[in-house]
């Protein structure tokens, strides 16, 4: 009994000083968005703001340039998601299926692009040949189904009653009603784990962003936050700089990006370690 505490005490010691470190770098952020210009410029650690003053936000949320890339932001990372989901799933339910022709061969493809892909030019040249370079589908349609993703909605679709479909044939339902009126309802916890997945993963999806978008009217997020952090645009946001320095502007900036997935994650929670469980341990 002993030992357990002590095994107990020094795991809860170790994992709130790892959750204290990945957090810090959020706070310090937070911290230094809502501190004034002279404290801001003044640099260290900051655990609390200094001299607090929302200017920085006022600057950030009155620019032009960042509803344009939140705009193109929420369109990419809502429709890829949607359509990245839908499409892994319905790759997924049918490789479930013994009776379906050449399964073992499409599912050895499927693992096959996990371990070797195109590379990156012969992805550009896809992608400029289908018409795609800036525009935001660029951003959605090469990357719409993960062959990971793939097996972990496989592995959880096996672990579904045979019994519920075999009942909805003989009252006569066909295989798009059984996929859509059952087994994507009964299939939330992986469909919400995958959706989280592909949100975030278009949400912070800087390097297809940076190949493939020229227009700064298609900029997304990450693109943004490359310019501002590199200064590129930084001057046309603050202005004169008054009341909030370029590192205010900076880490308000970031807070905002991040907003949103901090936001959507707690819906999801629940589902996302369900999905995961049965996904991974049933097969």
């Amino acid at each position: 009994m002993l030992k357990n505490r002590w095994f107990d005490g020094v795991n809860t010691v170790f994992l709130l000083l790892v959750a204290v470190i990945t957090f810090y770098p959020l706070w310090h952020e937070l911290s230094l968005s809502f501190s004034s210009m002279e404290e801001a410029m003044k640099g260290g650690a900051f655990l609390w703001p200094r001299a607090f003053t929302t200017a920085a936000y006022h600057t950030v949320l009155g620019s032009d340039y960042i509803w344009v890339a939140y705009r193109n932001s929420v369109f990419s990372t809502v429709a890829g998601t949607l359509i990245g989901v839908l499409l892994t799933a319905m790759t997924a339910y049918p490789l479930t299926k013994q009776e379906m022709p050449a399964k073992n061969v499409i599912l050895f493809l499927v693992l096959f692009t996990m371990l070797f892909s195109g590379g990156m030019i012969p992805t550009y040249l896809l992608v400029k040949q289908l018409g795609l370079i800036n525009s935001l589908w660029s951003l959605i349609l090469p990357t719409a189904i993960s062959a990971f993703n793939v097996i972990i909605m496989l592995s959880f679709f096996r672990t579904l009653p045979a019994e519920l479909e075999d009942s909805a044939m003989i009252d006569g339902a066909n295989p798009l009603r059984i996929f859509f009126g059952i087994v994507m309802p009964l299939s939330k916890p992986v469909l919400a784990t995958v959706a989280l997945w592909e949100a975030v993963g278009i949400w912070n999806n800087y390097l297809n962003a940076v190949i493939y978008l020229n227009d700064k009217s298609k900029y997304t997020l990450p693109l943004l936050l490359r310019d501002v952090i590199n200064g590129q645009i930084t001057a046309r946001m603050t202005g004169e700089l008054t009341g909030s320095s370029v590192d205010s502007v900076v880490a308000a900036t970031i807070i905002v990006a991040v907003v949103p997935v901090l936001c959507v994650y707690p819906y999801l929670q629940k589902y996302f370690v369900k999905g995961v469980m049965i996904g991974s341990v049933k097969s």
